[in-house]
């Protein structure tokens, strides 16, 4: 039987996946392999992949049905020919950016929470880089929440948050949408703090993105100070992993249990990065969460 070599990266999470070409098809034991590597580490980079927009289109679709991109501040997708991949650079052509999220800073986020099916995952292929920046980091939402204090656990017990829709990551308001000035009317989905994942069923904190966030039925000041320390928990070191990019990576990560950030970059340097994001399902509260 072909096998793979799956290499911890971290202790936290995240590992190096050997022994495949994801230009060729993938028998079914070795795709098996793959979902059981991902399930484990969360996040799987597999080295020198040197792919097409269609091989990396078919790899993902192995994973099941695609996600378009969501809506960028452009309001159309950077590849008209493939309209499922999602451009991330800072260049410019003739004064036009080719992609999104430019080059600074991306804070820790899930990808697309505010929508009411938020992706099952991720992957993103290194087609250009710079000399230095842009590292990638992924935090595991499963420590986050196994290792939260007793106290921390019952506050969050049954309760959701807003995932505001109006800003992505890298703080760009998205196309259509205002400033919001009070979050318990900010627009975006409602989940729960604590999910069950939909293949492990495990408990895994689930917060999307800072701004403009709010715990549902609480005072502002309250939700706000909970939030504060949610998130101070959340990215501790010790849950995460770094990714120091070399080209032709490609990392795929799972958006449910992990949240994920960026460090900026040189504005002068060039970044170019093709993702593609694997369509995911309403999430459900864990019944730990109610229970605690």
């Amino acid at each position: 039987m072909p096998t793979i070599t799956v290499t911890p990266i971290e202790s936290a999470l995240g590992a190096d996946v050997s022994g495949v070409d994801l230009r060729a098809p993938i028998a079914p034991e070795v795709f098996a392999q793959i979902r059981q590597a991902w399930s484990q580490h969360l996040v799987l980079r597999f080295r020198g992949q040197r792919l097409s927009d269609p091989e990396l289109l078919a790899f993902s679709r192995l994973f099941g049905e695609l996600d378009p991109p969501g809506p960028n501040p452009y309001g159309k997708p950077f590849l008209a020919e493939f309209p499922e991949i999602n451009v991330i650079s800072n260049v410019k052509v003739d004064g036009q950016p080719i992609g999104n999220l430019g080059d600074g800073e991306a804070i820790w986020h899930n990808d697309m929470t505010y929508i009411e099916t938020p992706p099952r995952g991720a992957m993103l292929h290194a087609l250009s880089l710079p000399v230095s920046g842009g590292d990638t980091y992924w935090a595991n939402m499963y420590l986050a929440y196994e290792r939260m204090p007793a106290r921390l656990r019952e506050r969050i017990a049954g309760r959701s948050a807003i995932h505001d829709a109006t800003y992505n990551s890298a703080g760009i308001m998205r196309k259509g949408m205002k400033p919001v000035t009070d979050p318990r009317q900010a627009p975006g989905a409602h989940h729960p703090l604590v999910i069950a994942h939909p293949e492990s069923g495990r408990p895994a904190l689930f917060l999307g993105r800072r701004r403009n966030s709010y715990i549902v039925g609480l005072e502002l000041q309250e939700s706000e100070d909970l939030l504060n320390e949610l998130w101070e928990h959340a990215s501790r070191p010790e849950f995460a992993m770094r990714q120091v990019w070399q080209l032709h990576d490609l990392v795929l990560w799972d958006n449910l249990a992990t949240l994920h950030r960026r460090d900026s970059f040189d504005p002068d340097a060039e970044r170019i990065m093709h993702r593609t994001q694997i369509k995911g399902s309403r999430v459900k509260a864990h019944d730990v969460a109610v229970a605690a």
